[in-house]
Formats: structure tokens, C-alpha cells, sequence
């Protein structure tokens, strides 16, 4: 198994190997890093995990969509560190030493898209491709201080990509400006099939409530004023969905676990090792039957729905991405417990509908960045980008 090179820790220690690219497009010149759960003609690809790279065969092409942006022009530079299995927020493999977060040092980078968010915010890449199962773009994105989509599940291919839970995974990627990250998006996206303008901003009181105290409330209100002179002032609505928070929390985590166990559990019952943390998390979808998950996928497409009604064609929700800044990397188990529950209350929403949510880089805590997140309609993916670059715009002249 590799180790990690570079000064943060964000790349494994592989041996590089020419890989192609067209010399010519609208990415050219750019540096493309690559999450290690995602083929590289010439490389095995880890997930994380040291006995799944000692069993991997090289891969004989490269994913779909990282092959798009390398036809691009966009230029390997590297795989990226990532959680085992893609299934941690944190970033801390107990198999690497753990990726710096360069916007917040003392901090987490977030996960499972580790080394890929450390990489574009420490300058070690332009572009970095990422997943988005449980919020492994959005939580690394406002930890470092970065722009991420969680994209319209199944609008992006993940063929040549390792999966968790089908049903939730989700393409993403990291880039250092929002002008590469809307040529990106423009790029695997295509046109959006939601064709409706956003322009009907809405707020939930009930979720602006999961940020941490006194101090998140204050950075979250400041964060909430600058969009609304850009985008207007969000309508509070009541919260209508049938599915409390904690409902939507726990039928998120079940699902979840149901479909990883689904899909990892015959490798761990044949002798597959896992770090603690991980092999409960696994453990925990072990013991959920399909009756179980019957029933939360029946609350999940009530939820869908709506959700859906609330948006119309025109709605979009503005919302904290996460309760605050990252978690101290020094934090205690029941510290990142406490976090991370109250992180998938908010995350959740867009992973159970499947609807898009883009996170902006728009505040900070004790000098930590913060993310604003606005979460739109089905397919409204690159009108979330365009809405983003427009608030971006503004907090730069602030």
C-alpha cells in the first residue's frame, strides 16, 4: 500500500505514469488530482483501504467522467488520499498520516474527499475530483474554503468509480476559482434539464438552527444578508415536510448503510479488514433488513415529493452546509460524534432527494471558513453555479 507525499498530505505516493490528455481544450494547462476511488488507466485504485489495493489489478481505462476532463485538457497530476471506502466526513484514514487542511491547520479537512480538497486549496492542484455520498464534496468544500456541488443524483456518470451506497453516490469535483469550476461543470453537465430560473429564495428556521452557538448564528445571519442583496431575501417558510429532522436524519443513515453493507458486506465477510469507525459504520448496515429499508425508502420518496412541492420550478433553499467551521483535527470521538450527527441533519436533504446543493465560501469562524449552502430543484445544477459565481461576485467586494 502507498503512503502520502507532499506537504499536506493530500496525494499517495505512487510511482507516476504517463497518462493521456489532449493537449488542446478548455481545460488546458490545468493540473487534474484524482480521488482514489476513481480509475486511472495504469493504476490500482485503494479506496482507502490497504488489502484493496494489495488485490487490485491496474485499472485498463479510466473513469468516464475523469477522462472527460483530462479530454479537456486538464493534465494528472496525482491520486488523491480519500477515507476507506469513501464512508468518513472527517478525513482521517488510520491507514495515512491525515491530510492538512491549509485553510485551517489545526482543523479537519473533511472527508471522504480528503486529499482532493487539500490539494486544491493548498495550490497543489487546479481541479480535483471528489464523491458525494453523504457530503464528501460539501463538508470538505466549506471546511477548506472551497466552492463544491453535491450534483442531481445520476446526472453524472460513475462508471470506472467505486461505489458505497448506489442510490446516494454522486460525481464531484474541487477547483480553485469559480471560473474553472463552472467551465467543469459546463463540461460534464451539459445544458440543465431544469429550465425554470431560480429565482424564489426560501429559508427553513428549523435547519438554520443545527449551526453550533451564538457565534455560527451570527456568521450564518451575516452569510444569509450578503446573498439576499444578490439573490433577495430568503421567504421563512414552516417547515412542511411530513419527515421531522431527526426522521430525515435517521432514514438517511439507514439507507445509507443498507445499500454499503449491500455492496461492500460480502467483501468484509470474506476476510475484508477495516479501521474502527469505518467497521461500525459497516456493522451498523449489517444489521438492517430489507423490511427496515423498505419502509425509509417509502419516507424517502414521500420526502422527495415534498420537498419537490415546496421548490416548484422556481424555489431554492438557502442553508448552513454544515453547523460551523471544521472540527479541531485534536477533537475527541464523542466531539466528531456530536458534529457529524448534527452535520448529516443538514446534509442529508439533498442526498435523500437527490436534488442538487452547492456550497460557497462565503464565511468564516475564529478565522475558519464556513459555507453557505443553496440546495435547487432536479437538474438545476449549472443555474446553482451561476447563482453561486453572482454571490462569490458580491463577497468579493465586500
Amino acid at each position: 500500500m502507498p503512503g502520502t507525499q507532499g506537504p499536506l498530505n493530500a496525494f499517495l505516493d505512487l510511482r507516476q505514469m504517463p497518462v493521456a490528455n489532449a493537449e488542446l481544450g478548455p481545460l488546458a494547462g490545468l493540473r487534474l488530482a484524482v480521488k482514489d476511488i476513481y480509475d486511472v488507466a495504469g493504476y490500482r485504485t485503494g479506496c482507502g483501504n490497504p488489502q484493496k489495493f494489495e488485490e487490485a489489478h491496474a485499472a485498463s481505462r479510466t473513469a468516464e467522467a475523469v477522462q472527460a476532463i483530462l479530454d479537456a485538457g486538464a493534465r494528472f497530476v496525482g491520486k488523491t488520499q480519500t477515507d476507506e471506502l469513501a464512508f468518513s466526513l472527517f478525513g482521517q484514514n488510520a491507514h495515512f498520516p491525515h491530510p492538512i487542511n491549509p485553510a485551517a491547520p489545526e482543523r479537519v479537512t473533511g472527508g471522504s474527499s480528503s486529499g482532493s480538497a487539500a490539494a486544491v486549496a493548498g495550490g497543489l492542484a487546479n481541479i480535483a475530483t471528489g464523491s458525494d455520498t453523504g457530503g464528501s464534496i460539501r463538508a470538505p468544500a466549506s471546511f477548506c474554503g472551497l466552492i463544491g456541488l453535491r450534483t442531481t443524483h445520476g446526472r453524472i456518470s460513475l462508471d470506472g468509480a467505486m461505489r458505497l451506497a448506489s442510490s446516494f453516490d454522486t460525481f464531484g469535483w474541487f477547483a480553485d476559482d469559480i471560473e474553472t469550476y463552472e467551465t467543469v461543470g459546463k463540461l460534464l453537465l451539459g445544458r440543465d434539464p431544469h429550465q425554470h430560473p431560480l429565482n424564489r429564495p426560501l429559508s427553513i428556521g428549523r435547519l438554520d438552527a443545527f449551526v453550533m452557538g451564538p457565534a455560527e448564528a451570527a456568521q450564518y445571519a451575516r452569510m444569509k444578508a450578503l446573498a439576499a442583496s444578490v439573490i433577495g431575501q430568503p421567504v421563512e417558510t414552516e417547515y412542511t415536510i411530513a419527515s421531522f429532522p431527526d426522521e430525515l436524519y435517521w432514514c438517511f443513515r439507514r439507507l445509507q448503510a443498507f445499500e454499503a453493507w449491500r455492496e461492500h458486506g460480502p467483501w468484509i465477510s470474506a476476510g475484508g479488514r477495516l479501521s474502527p469507525g469505518v467497521e461500525e459504520r459497516f456493522a451498523f448496515g449489517r444489521t438492517i433488513d430489507a423490511k427496515s429499508a423498505g419502509a425509509e425508502a417509502a419516507r424517502r420518496l414521500a420526502f422527495r415529493a415534498e420537498l419537490g412541492a415546496l421548490l416548484g420550478n422556481n424555489g431554492f433553499l438557502v442553508l448552513p452546509t454544515v453547523p460551523g467551521a471544521a472540527p479541531l483535527a485534536a477533537s475527541t470521538t464523542e466531539q466528531f460524534q456530536t458534529y457529524r450527527e448534527r452535520a448529516l441533519h443538514l446534509l442529508c436533504l439533498s442526498g435523500l432527494s437527490g436534488f442538487p446543493q452547492i456550497t460557497l465560501p462565503i464565511g468564516s469562524i475564529d478565522g475558519a471558513p464556513f459555507g453557505l449552502s443553496l440546495l435547487g430543484p432536479s437538474g438545476s445544477d449549472v443555474a446553482l453555479i451561476r447563482l453561486g459565481r453572482r454571490i462569490l461576485d458580491a463577497a468579493r467586494k465586500v
